[in-house]
């Protein structure tokens, strides 16, 4: 449809149309590399290099490292998950504010007005940092594996599928006008769906090294969900349920509607958080920590008997 024609609002519809379908692909592929789409440990790993390096050119092995070695068994946790830092472009926390001084804390002071601009490179940044991650891997002798030539494998074909094929049969301009254009729109709707687990102020961060033992305390303090409809679940595929999730990652997320009533009775009842708010909402409270960052509590005390807790909705 956007190669077709010269309109620009049918245009338009295309791009919104790969788009939305970009990110179904790359959202049941989050389940995929879970291990949880099927019982069969292989077809999971297939599916999540066609769905993530052959898809959209973001490294697997990349992925498996940042997000489930790195992010699952801390969430929130100030120097061991990855998705808090944004240093040295943006911060969502107040001390890292507060411990830059001149330019770079001007800078801080003002990142709200870039922020909005800037996401325009978010999925290009992590097809960036997939890249590095596994040519390191291939530079290491000790930790190059068949997993990362199978990964560098997938992405190449990326660029022979969406790049070079086309290219045979469209100007290479056009080719190249739309890939960049799709991928600018992906790097939006990635922030969309997996902003809102954790930005908002509603889940905490805590410093590394003094977060809870307690497993259920440390995934629910600092993750929240946010409600879609019809439209939503198809692109979000389970991630509006990031409590469910962060407890039950190996399960599929087709599941997360029945057991969530389960979730949040056991955690009103045993003073666990369970907050859910609206998409809009919480994409609006994602943005707003960039102008105002949330604190990076000492640990999940704040938690304990009662207290924040009560205000689960």
């Amino acid at each position: 449809m956007f190669l077709a024609t010269n309109s620009t609002v049918v245009r338009m519809l295309a791009l919104l149309i790969s788009t939305a379908g970009t990110m179904g692909v790359v959202s049941n592929t989050h389940t995929s590399s879970h291990y949880a789409t099927s019982e069969r440990r292989w077809v999971n790993k297939a599916l999540t290099y066609l769905g993530f390096p052959f898809f959209v050119q973001l490294s697997a092995t990349y992925w498996w490292n940042k997000h489930l070695i790195a992010h699952h068994p801390a969430p929130n946790v100030y120097g061991a998950d990855q998705d808090v830092d944004l240093w040295p472009f943006f911060s969502i926390t107040k001390e890292q504010v507060e411990q830059r001084s001149g330019i770079r804390r001007l800078y801080l002071k003002v990142q709200w007005l870039v922020i909005p601009v800037a996401l325009a490179a978010n999925a290009f940044s992590m097809q960036v940092q997939g890249w590095r991650y596994v040519l390191r891997a291939l530079c290491d002798g000790d930790r190059r594996g068949t997993q990362h030539w199978m990964d560098v494998g997938a992405m190449l074909c990326h660029w022979l599928a969406w790049i070079a094929v086309p290219s045979m049969f469209l100007p290479v301009s056009h080719v190249l006008e739309l890939y960049v254009l799709r991928m600018i729109c992906l790097g939006y709707a990635l922030f969309f769906v997996l902003a809102p687990a954790h930005f908002p102020a509603e889940a905490i961060c805590v410093e590394q090294g003094t977060h809870t033992r307690d497993f259920v305390m440390s995934q629910t303090a600092a993750t929240v969900n946010f409600r879609t409809r019809l439209l939503g679940r198809m692109l979000c595929s389970g991630l509006e349920y990031q409590i469910e999730h962060h407890l039950f990652p190996g399960m599929s997320h087709v599941h997360y509607p029945k057991v969530s009533a389960l979730v949040k009775q056991f955690c009103e009842s045993n003073g666990y958080p369970y907050r859910t708010l609206g998409w809009g909402e919480a994409i609006w409270k994602c943005l707003l920590v960039f102008r105002t960052p949330k604190s990076v509590e000492p640990s999940f005390d704040v938690f304990q008997l009662g207290g924040r807790a009560n205000g689960s909705r």
